[in-house]
């Protein structure tokens, strides 16, 4: 009689057919008393779609965030009704809820909302009826009562989040891969499944690019040590298990893997006062606006006048509102420009191995530089390293490096 919290993305439900398949293989595997939460993204492509025809009534619909998160709830509503009606024409008792129906409450950072309680009396009753109970992921309800989504990947943190506050046995994320790999295997072919990763090293990875799991999932993983299982909707194979810490031999590699984020762009703010509290104005600003910054570096621009230079990373989906942030900053502080790159992506090892384990960094930039790629921008934490490069050069990059801790097995 276990509690299970099951998540199955876009790609999973793109279909009425595939809906109905995803109902056939939960009832195939439930056994007689347990209970089970689904948690369901929007059918197929239904997101872009939806962004597209705000696109067309406006060139910057995430302008209008509020409305955005309006609009784009409405995709899980259509897949969580439609996976319901499956569960019932086959025979099992079942209902689809809303995100703030299951009690999933947030701030108002209106498309990038945060989770800040949750409170599944809906879930526990309806799970004590006997039926399934399958939720809109991907969304919550502010303080206002207005719909607020989580961002990019945002079901999974719905996932991992329920299945806490239920205190779940497991969390399952089924996805179109069959588990975490040492790299994306779309960009390499011989990317090696992982048997297990920690919570720590996953969502470096997740950070950095992989786009496997979201973030903050991750986080609601570690924070209520739920193990969250990684695994395939097409196949039974047993996919990845995202843990506190290695039961296996997958312990044995220094380097767990390798992350890429081809959506980066470089932001340098020049010549910029040389004095305490510049850096402060800049990223207190871009905080302000709710966007997240990467790869800090300042450097010395000229000594005698005393001005430097701010080089960052955003996302390329928050370049142009952080680009108005910045330029307004720039004027106050009379910088001389504010030159922006969107021909740029970041690749990344990660491995709390490195720690102790002199020569890592080398060895990535022996295998960059055997492969003729520059660097741009380097930066690091105690568990991963992370190099700017360009664009046009990002899946030489990663096969390069993956290619140096991860050598094809004769």
């Amino acid at each position: 009689m276990a509690l299970t919290v099951k998540k199955f993305g876009g790609s999973s439900v793109a279909s009425t057919e595939k809906i109905l398949n995803v109902a056939k293989r939960v009832l195939s595997e439930k056994q007689p008393g347990d209970r089970i939460v689904m948690v369901i993204s929007a059918m197929g492509d239904t997101t872009d779609d939806l962004i597209a025809l705000a696109g067309g009534i406006t060139k910057n619909p995430y302008q209008y965030a509020r409305e955005m998160d309006m609009l784009l709830t409405t995709g899980e509503q259509v897949s969580i009704a439609l996976l319901s009606m499956a569960f019932q024409e086959l025979g099992q008792p079942a209902v689809s809820i809303t995100g703030a129906m299951a009690g999933m409450q947030t701030n108002s950072a209106h498309t990038k909302g945060r989770i800040t309680e949750i409170t599944p009396d809906r879930v526990k009753r309806e799970l004590a009826d006997g039926k399934i109970v399958v939720v809109a992921g991907f969304q919550g309800i502010d303080p206002n009562g207005d719909p607020v989504t989580l961002g990019r990947g945002g079901s999974d943190t719905s996932a991992v989040a329920l299945a806490g506050a239920l205190k779940a046995d497991s969390c399952e994320i089924f996805t179109d891969v069959e588990g975490v790999y040492s790299a994306d295997p779309r960009i390499v072919p011989d990317a090696r499944k992982m048997k297990e990763i920690t919570y720590h090293e996953m969502l470096e990875m997740a950070r950095l690019g992989a786009g496997v799991m979201q973030p903050r999932s991750v986080e609601m993983g570690e924070y209520f040590k739920i193990p969250i299982h990684v695994r395939s909707t097409f196949t039974n194979k047993t996919g990845t298990i995202i843990r506190e810490d290695y039961t296996m031999e997958d312990k044995d590699f220094v380097i767990r893997g390798v992350a890429h984020d081809a959506k980066v762009a470089k932001i340098a703010v020049l010549g910029i006062p040389n004095t305490p509290g510049i850096a402060h104005e800049i990223f207190s600003a871009l905080a302000d606006a709710n966007i997240d910054v990467d790869m800090i570096v300042q450097s010395i621009r000229n000594i005698e006048k005393n001005v430097t230079d701010m080089v960052f990373t955003v996302a390329s989906d928050d370049l142009g509102q952080a680009k108005q942030v910045v330029d307004k900053v720039a004027d106050k502080l009379n910088a001389i420009a504010v030159l922006i790159e969107e021909d740029v992506a970041k690749v990344s090892i990660v491995g709390a191995g490195m720690l102790g384990s002199p020569g890592i960094a080398a060895r990535m930039f022996g295998a960059l530089s055997t492969a003729a790629i520059n660097i741009d921008i380097i930066s690091t934490s105690e568990i991963s390293i992370s190099c700017l490069v360009k664009s046009a050069q990002l899946k030489e990059a990663v096969n390069a490096i993956h290619e140096e801790f991860f050598p094809k097995q004769a």
